[in-house]
């Protein structure tokens, strides 16, 4: 299998009183929750160890999880918007066309966020860099199963749809639709007449962590079109440089500079999204600055060392901690010593991540059903549990791969089967989901 290693790297609502905006709010982060079951799906395709054998053969694929990545990656064709093309959802058809005319832009394509028809460009741009880790890491299993066309096509649909989004360095469109508008009325995104204002960041009014996660969501998208499409990388790459320089230097979230937002996806700081676009731009570029930047520069200040979170659309410390570890397991060989140093802390604070999700670990965390299911809010609950999962399978990855044999949680060991075992329960119990999108779909489509 091509590790990215190797052949590439070389929401919070508010509760509501209204029924249309509860029945939102639920629904609100399903494409999210969706994008991290595609990832764990297809990190889940094979059915041990996600690398081919010494002898070159493949194991065999696990069916229902290849299934779970099939329908997962439907449904992303179930959410978007614009000109379609080589639709295979019958009941969807071309929708917000128009969308973004009033500035001059193209901004029809995108994905709507869930039953809405408003188009949130931080989760979106949080979905994308998701599903660019997942090719980057898993293409092959993806590929195995004949899916990886159609993430290849989510990407991009996606990517196209920032690139418009981003008409001039400073500038960043972030949002199409009016919320307020679309979860008063239930409607097919076919047919929907009220006007679609577009909002956006700029100097006088940042979005820092926005414009970051845009970032790194093109960057991370210009390694998965590198070799296939290098102009279009490298469009991709030039965007990412100039979103993060923009992000960096007018640092303020986007959840002050234009309060209205605070009632979807609300932000609760930018720190996270900094050093996860700048931990991306490094590992595309190879440009030590941007290593400096999660290091010595902002690490001990943005990075909260030794403290674990949760890996969400709003909190992307977790993550980032888990894609700079895999520096330390494949390429620190010659690097300074300081960010030697700041990434074995990365590092650490991964494995303590790691040490908390494993039920049987002296540090495990309670937050979990009867059942084992990691359980953090009461609102979109299943995106933690397999973004969870997520990281899991990649960091039992990296062992297999670097040859680790063991993971040391408070003097207990660990192999890397026991971090892939909780991967799968997780995804086991989140199964459920599929079956609920199943008849979803069905229903939509009757």
């Amino acid at each position: 299998m091509k590790r990215i290693s190797e052949a590439k790297m070389g929401g919070k609502q508010a509760e509501t009183s209204n029924p249309r905006d509860r029945g939102s709010s639920i629904w609100c982060l399903l494409v999210l929750v969706i994008g991290a079951l595609v990832v764990t799906a297809a990190a889940l395709t094979i059915l041990k160890y996600l690398h081919f054998s010494k002898n070159n053969e493949a194991h065999p694929i696990n069916k229902k999880y290849a299934d779970a990545l099939e329908l997962a990656l439907q449904f992303f064709d179930v959410q978007k918007s614009g000109k379609l093309v080589d639709n295979r959802i019958p009941w969807r058809g071309d929708s917000g066309l128009q969308d973004g005319c009033e500035e001059n832009l193209d901004l029809s394509k995108g994905m709507y966020d869930a039953g809405d028809a408003i188009k949130f460009g931080f989760p979106m741009a949080f979905t994308a860099t998701v599903l660019s880790w997942s090719i980057l890491e898993y293409g092959d299993q993806m590929n195995a199963v004949k899916q990886l066309g159609y993430a290849y096509n989510s990407l991009r649909w996606i990517t196209n749809y920032l690139i418009n989004s981003h008409p001039s360095e400073n500038v960043l469109y972030f949002q199409v639709g009016d919320p307020g508008l679309d979860h008063k009325c239930w409607e097919r995104p076919e047919t929907m007449t009220e006007r679609r204002p577009v909002t956006q960041v700029n100097t006088s009014f940042p979005g820092t962590e926005v414009a970051a996660e845009t970032a790194a969501a093109l960057a991370s998208a210009s390694l998965v079109f590198k070799e296939n499409d290098p102009d279009y990388s490298s469009s991709l790459l030039t965007h990412a440089r100039q979103l993060f320089t923009f992000a960096d230097t007018y640092r303020a979230s986007y959840s002050i500079s234009i309060p209205q937002v605070q009632g979807f996806y609300n932000s609760t700081g930018y720190g996270d999204e900094l050093l996860w676009a700048a931990s991306w731009l490094y590992h595309a570029t190879r440009d030590d600055s941007y290593l400096r930047y999660v290091t010595e520069l902002n690490g001990q200040r943005l990075a909260n060392m030794e403290i674990t979170t949760w890996f969400s659309w709003d909190d992307k410390l977790a993550g980032t901690q888990v894609l700079l570890s895999r520096i330390i397991f494949f390429g620190a060989k010659d690097m300074p010593t300081v960010e030697n140093l700041d990434l074995q802390m990365y590092r650490k604070t991964a494995e303590l991540v790691m040490c908390g999700l494993l039920p049987d670990s002296p540090t495990a965390t309670s937050r979990r059903t009867d059942g084992g299911l990691i359980w953090i809010t009461e609102w979109n609950p299943l995106q933690h549990a397999v973004a969870s999962a997520f990281l899991a399978v990649l960091y039992s990855d990296y062992m297999l791969t670097s040859q680790t044999e063991t993971l040391y949680c408070s003097g207990n060991s660990y192999k890397p089967d026991d971090l892939r075992n909780f991967a799968i329960s997780q995804v086991n119990r989140n199964l459920v989901a599929k079956e609920t999108l199943c008849r979803m779909i069905d229903m939509c489509s009757a």
